[in-house]
């Protein structure tokens, strides 16, 4: 199945610029699964923020097949994607993370959504208290400025493998988080 999906991503425009199947299963099927241990720290719920195509969660949905798993993306035509394409631990919803999913998740995870700052601030807010935040980010993520923006949001970094950040919530959510829509990117915290 997972070889179906990966095919269908790599031959469906507007989902990924990558076209060798070889580079595809290395970016979106391994890099996703590395994070596997990280999630496993933590029970419950999980939400691919911005799932695009599907990873990191349609892998990590079929690795922890025992886990509910939510996809979600703004766009109407990649949900339909995602709909033909997740296992039947996941769900797909269209909308936003700004859009009132406080407090929901146990684990939110993003694979290239925004600059960590961003997606930091995005995917903490739809966190419950003792929960975490997995982001796959680059050699180049300014991991202090992260952790400012978590300390806004009740959250701190918390000591990960090379290729992640990792911010536990340790607090509910604070008064006016998330921001609006398009917030976050024009005026990121830190």
């Amino acid at each position: 199945m997972i070889d179906d999906w990966l095919r269908a991503v790599v031959s469906t425009p507007g989902l990924t610029s990558l076209s060798d199947l070889d580079e595809a299963r290395r970016v979106l099927v391994d890099d996703s699964l590395a994070g596997v241990e990280l999630v496993r720290r933590f029970e419950g719920p999980v939400i691919d923020v911005g799932s695009g195509g599907g990873a990191p969660g349609i892998p990590l949905a079929f690795a922890l097949a025992e886990r509910e798993f939510t996809l979600l993306e703004a766009n109407g035509r990649k949900c339909e994607f995602l709909r033909r394409w997740a296992p039947p631990t996941a769900r797909v919803v269209q909308g936003r993370a700004e859009d009132d999913l406080t407090d929901c998740y146990e684990v939110a995870v993003a694979k290239a959504l925004a600059p960590p700052v961003v997606a930091a601030e995005w995917c903490l807010p739809v966190v419950a208290e003792g929960g975490a935040v997995v982001l796959w980010v680059g050699p180049s993520a300014e991991h202090d400025r992260v952790a400012r923006v978590a300390e806004k949001i009740a959250g701190e970094l918390v000591e990960a493998p090379p290729g992640f950040i990792l911010i536990r919530k340790v607090g509910p959510t604070p008064e006016g988080f998330p921001r609006r829509t398009g917030v976050a990117r024009k005026r990121p915290l830190a």
